[in-house]
């Protein structure tokens, strides 16, 4: 059962390394091939479009109109520079209509950030809209100028192992071996002439030359407290509201929707209790027993927090009554499992590019001091092994350089004495 993040994009170089150099390739699992469609809810039911990059041009979950707006992007003037951070509500309403913004769009960012497409800043959240306007003046111009390039669309492949996206970090673990101290709750962390000293309760304190603080925003600002003043505000601007996710197992013959897709979103208009839902046991193999279907819906984020703080008997019935008008789920499911987030998914929103960029100088006004997490380059999976990696190097060169300074001094002292 994921209660997290569920999937890995195939494109992700260091994703895919990754699985390789930990021994996991030979527990990868595709995405499957029953995912045919990608669902949204419109007046009350579930609407499926096909997963072609093209298919809400010929689907009737846009009306003609809103449709024909769509095509018109390429006409749309490119919005003059400015330093107003844009909402990715508004950009995409201004550039592909307030109908695909509402529909498509604001579910999309429901799903992937569990938040508010009126909330969240579009540099932060899709930076490379962005710079296709600045570059190319509209999105459509600048996709058609890639593919004459030779440019493959983004990919839409998706996998996971057998044990799920834990199957990672528990594989990392093994091949750290005891350099894993895990129980060990920091308090503080202190500045020294030449390194940091980490305060760790009762597992004592830890001398080094490098910190890399990769919590949750709320603890990287108590730590940053004490080294950076700068750093701890900026990380503390930016919010994680609670999410619960509720599992539910049922036989096949309760739920009548034929689940041929990754699952659903739910876009705000339609004033539902769920963010969107996953079809777990179609997007990959052994996610439940034969002849049983697996199932996982969304609630709170941005949206909706305090329906995450729910008691989990009320979640499972909220979850339940969503089914069975969405999809056709009868009677009581076979597994009901529910896990509280009490911090969800960062939001990215206004001035969060910003807060990064104080966060990513932070090395530079405190030689050692690192941070990463899932609110730099995004929440996914292979975003966050991308800045782990860049992290890591820039940690290599720092202790590298550290070392050759120190073995220079020596050698003057040696020179000298």
């Amino acid at each position: 059962m994921e209660h997290g993040p569920s999937t890995v994009a195939s494109e992700s170089p260091v994703a895919t390394d990754m699985s390789l150099l930990l021994g996991l390739d030979g527990q990868r699992c595709e995405l499957g091939d029953s995912v045919r469609r990608r669902y949204l809810v419109r007046n009350g039911d579930l609407h499926g479009v096909s997963v072609h990059p093209a298919a809400f041009l010929f689907s009737n979950y846009l009306s003609f109109a809103g449709r024909a707006r769509l095509i018109a992007e390429c006409v749309v003037p490119a919005r003059k520079s400015g330093t107003e951070d844009e909402s990715v509500a508004d950009f995409c309403a201004r550039r592909f209509g307030n109908e695909f913004a509402a529909r498509v769009i604001d579910p999309l960012v429901g799903g992937l950030y569990a938040g508010r497409a009126d909330e969240l800043s579009v540099s932060a959240v899709f930076p490379r809209l962005v710079e296709m306007e600045r570059s190319h003046g509209s999105i459509c111009r600048a996709l058609f100028h890639s593919r004459r390039r030779g440019a493959r669309m983004p990919g839409r492949r998706l996998f996971s192992w057998l044990d799920g996206i834990g199957a990672l970090p528990c594989a990392l673990a093994r091949e750290l071996g005891s350099a894993v101290r895990s129980g060990a709750v920091v308090s503080a962390i202190r500045p020294l002439a030449s390194g940091f000293e980490v305060q760790a309760g009762a597992a004592g304190s830890i001398s080094a030359r490098a910190v890399v603080v990769a919590t949750q925003p709320h603890v990287a600002r108590q730590l940053l407290e004490t080294v950076d003043a700068t750093a701890a505000e900026a990380v503390a601007q930016i919010d994680a509201p609670p999410m619960a996710v509720v599992f539910l197992g049922y036989r096949r013959g309760q739920v009548e929707h034929p689940l041929d897709g990754l699952g659903f979103l739910t876009p705000q208009t339609e004033g539902r209790d769920i963010t969107g839902a996953q079809f777990c046991s179609t997007m990959f193999a052994g996610r439940a027993p034969e002849g049983h279907v697996a199932i996982a819906g969304y609630f709170g984020g941005a949206r909706a927090p305090d329906l995450a703080r729910l008691p989990t008997s009320d979640l499972i019935e909220l979850a339940r009554q969503e089914f069975a008008d969405l999809i056709g789920a009868r009677d009581a499911p076979v597994v009901s499992k529910v896990r509280h987030w009490p911090r969800g998914l960062p939001q990215y929103r206004s001035g969060h590019t910003a807060r990064i960029a104080e966060l990513d100088s932070l090395a530079g006004r405190v030689p050692g001091m690192f941070v990463t997490g899932n609110y730099f380059a995004g929440p996914s999976v292979a975003n966050c092994l991308q800045q782990a990696a860049n992290v890591a190097v820039n940690v290599h060169s720092f202790l590298k350089c550290t070392q050759n300074e120190e073995r220079s001094q020596m050698a003057d002292r040696a020179a000298t004495g």
